[in-house]
């Protein structure tokens, strides 16, 4: 496994202003992460983002992809071109299997057969 790919000060300021930036996109679907917050502000965004990323149930996932909307979610912004390489090879592995499998998890409940009656 390699270490994080080498960022300028100003990608990293960036992905930072993102992660503040959930907290926004999430209230304004009726969900305020204020612990998600306040890791952000006491960590910084890169940091935050490497440790939640491996704890599941901290970032708000599934409440976005229960309003549709896991392109908010800070695993997706991890993934995202320009934070790549803020990011290790395992740490995006675990980002994108995070989406996927919630994906998954979640559509999965949602297409049912209806049973057929037999005459």
């Amino acid at each position: 496994m390699r270490g994080p790919r080498s960022a300028g000060p100003g990608v990293e300021g960036r992905f930072h202003t993102e992660m503040m930036g959930l907290y926004d996109r999430f209230a304004a679907l009726g969900f305020r992460p204020v612990l998600l917050r306040r890791f952000v502000l006491l960590n910084g965004g890169v940091a935050a983002a490497k440790e939640l990323v491996f704890k599941p149930g901290t970032t708000g996932l599934e409440r976005l992809l229960d309003a549709g909307k896991p392109e908010l979610s800070m695993e997706a912004l991890m993934l995202r071109s320009e934070y790549r390489g803020l990011f290790a090879d395992l740490e995006l592995k675990e980002a994108s299997q995070r989406l996927a499998s919630a994906s998954r998890s979640r559509s999965r409940g949602r297409l049912q057969a209806k049973p057929t009656e037999r005459t």
